[in-house]
């Protein structure tokens, strides 16, 4: 039950739309109109403005065999206005108060079967309100009717001439330019072809918006779930790394590996003499003199003679390949009073690379 209502709101919400798609389309083509007026017998086409009735009679055409192709080709796009002659109207009054103007509408409508001579069901009509000459506490209200047979023929005549009708008008009076009285428009009167299209056309949008959301969100949730997985997976392999790291450097862990992955490690871990002298010989100026290197394991002490003793312990410690250098014994001076004995120990770094680095 709820969703035979869901569905009914949702078609009638689809119709009002296609309905407020027709009406901005029939304002749009109304800018520009064609007006065809019955005149004794014949069809004469005039080009106007929405805004002025006094274009309306600018430059008229008579709509002959000849002339019908060429006005139907002008009229592509634009808005078909057809004026029905006085002798098709039946013209009919009504006096009610003034006070009821806005129910006019309502008013005129239960009055049809009294004042059409045809079936209520088979009348067109319009109505123009003036104020009575005699009272004006009451309406003067002209009502205009044809039949729909009149308005069909006149619909068919225009089709066979290759012009779609928007609108059937007349004149309250001949000859004037007063506003016309509209009997029939497309929009209101017409077959529901158009207002079916429409509804059509704005369902299948609406169905492909939502299809395309759906699309884009399920895109979206699996590139967020794969971008999840992957940052996982990499944080799971940083774990197992760091563990690996760790257990490296665990003496106890070392012996419990196999003989290749100890040699690895082995390899990895331990500190080549060969760089760490490298590094130590660009870390170390050339006023300074090595008197003594000793390498056991990891730790280094060297023993030497240099103009600035404590200025060799930032280019060692800086160099990359040692760290925790500091004096392990009082520096002290030479024989010749310009230069100190240091007595520099230090820590080698694992992992050592020779770089490009300037010495200092």
């Amino acid at each position: 039950m709820q969703a035979d209502a869901i569905v009914t709101v949702l078609r009638r919400w689809v119709e009002v739309l296609a309905m407020l798609l027709l009406a901005w389309r029939e304002h749009r083509r109304s800018q520009r109109i064609i007006m065809i007026s019955e005149e004794d017998g014949t069809l004469t086409v005039r080009q106007a403005r929405p805004d002025t009735a006094k274009d309306a009679k600018s430059r008229p055409k008579v709509l002959s065999a000849s002339t019908a192709k060429r006005v139907a080709r002008d009229a592509h796009g634009r808005f078909v206005v057809l004026a029905l002659s006085a002798d098709k109207i039946v013209t009919r009054r009504l006096n009610v108060p003034a006070q009821a103007r806005e129910f006019l509408s309502g008013i005129v409508g239960n009055q049809i079967e009294r004042l059409s001579p045809w079936p209520a069901d088979e009348v067109m009509y319009g109505f123009a309100v003036d104020k009575s000459e005699d009272d004006g506490a009451t309406l003067d209200v002209r009502v205009l009717l044809t039949s729909r047979a009149t308005i069909d023929d006149a619909l068919s005549a225009m089709t066979t001439a290759g012009l779609q009708v928007d609108r059937i008008v007349t004149h309250v009076n001949a000859g004037t330019e007063a506003e016309p009285i509209t009997l029939w428009s497309r929009i209101n009167d017409g077959p529901q072809e158009d207002l079916a299209t429409a509804s059509r056309l704005i369902g299948i949008g609406i169905a492909a918006s939502l299809i395309w959301a759906v699309i884009l969100s399920i895109f979206t949730l699996i590139t967020a779930s794969s971008i999840r997985s992957e940052q996982e997976e990499l944080a799971a392999r940083a774990k197992t790394l760091q563990r690996q790291l760790q257990a490296g450097r665990t003496p106890g862990s070392i012996a419990s590996l196999p003989a290749s992955q100890r040699a690895w490690l082995s390899k990895e871990t331990s500190a080549s003499s060969v760089i760490m002298l490298e590094g130590l010989s660009r870390a170390i100026p050339d006023s300074a003199h090595l008197s003594e290197l000793r390498l056991e394991g990891t730790a280094l002490r060297i023993i030497g003679i240099a103009d600035d003793a404590p200025a060799l312990l930032a280019p060692l410690e800086q160099s990359g390949h040692l760290s925790n250098v500091r004096f392990f014994a009082p520096t002290t001076r030479g024989p010749d009073g310009r230069q100190f004995r240091f007595y520099i120990e230090a820590r080698v770094e694992a992992h050592i690379k020779i770089g490009d680095e300037a010495a200092p």
